[in-house]
């Protein structure tokens, strides 16, 4: 498949502004001198997937994708700079689908040679670490400055960064009060069945409104309460900006939160509760000793998911005044600016991809940590 999308797909475009769509260059076009070692990886990748689960193939196939991953962004790179020496300095080379599937298709292919060899997550990260230093240490050094998306970057840099900062603090915001509504919900959900039954409803018709409905629901109501509470507006509730953005994205998080505090707490099993019980537990030892250890694996389960999905949504709120990384995207699609539209949508992923990292290690070791079913004072 790689093949086909470097093949069928540009791997860049080449345009003499950053309005215009450009030019299509394809990877084969760019075969030149050292770069046919590109050509041959790909391949050697290519038969590879056809031979059998061996661990030595499977070691071929992690080497294989990991160098095509950086010599790809390196060839890209490389021809930028070619594009602007030999044309026009105003010239834009911008990353082209081809590249961004291959990449794709790189990251598929690692996960699945690293899972079949049961690598562990200091060798994941090894290999996570191959390819992402390199490409990091190509845009440290300025190697890459003449593609399209960094020229954007270069051009605000500034509101880059204050934007990646205010999206982080529109996402922790919005899981601070999840989690201070939601575990205790989960617990509510468990411990009386009744309003788990009641909860649960509400919770999922929460899920199934639009984002922009859900923003435009809480504009009147938040608005309403900043005119009649002056301090409330001092304090900057208000129908825009970033109160009414926290406020839904706390509300779409409580469904995976609460579910997951609920079948944490559920999957504790009667045993050990029966031995707590018999050794003089009392209620709050039971639940903070015994249920909450147990349970804790499952619950940052829902979190991760919570968690993940604040990161995307929150590119949303840009849309009523909170700004974050989304007002970036909102920009780059309102002036038809494709690589701008990069330059918020690549951090929200990787962010996105740093909480499920996050979230998978501290699950790891919640599941490493956990009592076993004897339990002693």
């Amino acid at each position: 498949m790689a093949v086909g999308a470097l093949l069928c797909l540009p791997l860049v475009r080449v345009a003499p502004n950053r309005l215009v769509s450009g030019e299509a260059v394809s990877f084969f076009t760019l075969l030149q001198g050292p770069v046919w070692v590109l050509a041959v990886l790909l391949i050697g990748l290519f038969l590879l997937s056809l031979a059998p689960s061996r661990r030595a193939f499977l070691c071929a196939s992690v080497v294989a994708a990991a160098v095509l991953s950086v010599g790809l962004g390196v060839l890209a790179a490389r021809h930028a700079i070619q594009v602007v020496q030999v044309d026009t300095p105003f010239a834009r080379t911008a990353l082209g689908s081809g590249l961004w599937l291959a990449w794709l298709l790189m990251g598929l292919v690692l996960a699945d040679a690293l899972q079949a060899l049961r690598a562990r997550t200091l060798a994941r990260l090894g290999v996570a670490a191959a390819v992402l230093i390199p490409l990091a240490l190509l845009l440290a050094s300025g190697g890459a400055d003449e593609l399209s998306i960094m020229k954007e970057y270069a051009n605000r840099s500034e509101e880059y960064w204050r934007a990646v900062v205010r999206h982080c603090q529109i996402v922790a915001l919005a899981l601070f009060f999840t989690l201070v509504i939601g575990l205790p919900l989960g617990w509510v959900a468990h411990r009386y069945l009744r309003a788990g039954r009641a909860m649960f409803p509400l919770l999922n018709i929460i899920q199934t409104i639009p984002s922009i409905a859900l923003f435009g629901l809480l504009m009147a109501p938040l608005a309403w309460l900043a005119a009649s509470w002056p301090t409330l507006g001092r304090a900057g509730i208000s129908g825009v900006g970033l109160a009414p953005g926290v406020l839904a994205l706390t509300l779409y998080c409580l469904l995976p939160v609460v579910r997951g505090t609920l079948a944490g707490l559920a999957q504790v099993p009667s045993a050990v509760t029966q031995a707590a019980q018999g050794l003089g537990f009392s209620p709050g030892q039971l639940f903070w000793q015994a249920q909450v250890p147990l349970a804790l694996p499952v619950v940052l389960g829902g979190v991760r998911t919570a968690s993940i999905q604040a990161v995307g949504l929150a590119a949303v709120t840009a849309l009523i005044g909170a700004g974050g990384l989304g007002s970036l995207m909102f920009e780059g699609l309102f002036s038809s600016a494709q690589d701008l539209v990069l330059l918020g949508v690549v951090p929200i992923v990787v962010l996105g991809a740093l909480v499920d990292g996050v979230f998978k290690l501290l699950i790891r070791l919640a599941r490493s940590a956990t009592p076993s079913l004897e339990l002693a004072q």
